[in-house]
């Protein structure tokens, strides 16, 4: 087992912090956080070095650092600048794939290496920012083993 990232909006930091402990990701798709969230095992630092410097061009060390909303011994939640999100509203799909390749092609890096599947990552993300800006929520993400 592997550990476990559900990302999700939410209109504050107090509103996301209050996700419960005994949420497993089975239970994660109704409720008013998980609501359109998105399960997968990238890291949100990764996802946020993939935007910013495939779409924005900011060098991989000038990637900002998460903020944590709250630690727990069985989870955390950190805040997502929204910087990592509102690029993708406005891009169309050759700023997608060419920001897919640019990742593919970034040294010393985590996540995905192929192109075509950081593409389809985008794609989800791109998606994920739209139904953000649509709420009027800023991107979270649930962590836990």
């Amino acid at each position: 087992m592997g550990v476990t990232y559900k990302y999700f909006g939410a209109p504050d930091g107090a509103t996301a912090a209050r996700v419960p402990i005994s949420m497993r990701p089975e239970e994660l798709g109704g409720d008013e956080l998980g609501m359109n969230g998105m399960f997968t095992k990238i890291k949100p630092e990764t996802m946020a070095a993939m935007v910013l410097t495939g779409i924005q061009g900011v060098p991989l060390n000038k990637v900002p650092p998460l903020e944590l909303v709250v630690l727990h011994p069985d989870y955390a939640v950190v805040k997502l600048p929204m910087t990592v999100v509102d690029p993708l509203r406005e891009i169309g799909e050759e700023a997608v794939g060419a920001a897919a390749f640019i990742w593919s092609t970034v040294p010393d890096r985590g996540g995905p290496r192929d192109a075509f599947n950081v593409y389809q990552l985008l794609h989800e993300w791109q998606d994920f920012s739209h139904r953000l800006h649509e709420a009027g929520h800023q991107p979270y993400c649930l962590v836990w083993p």
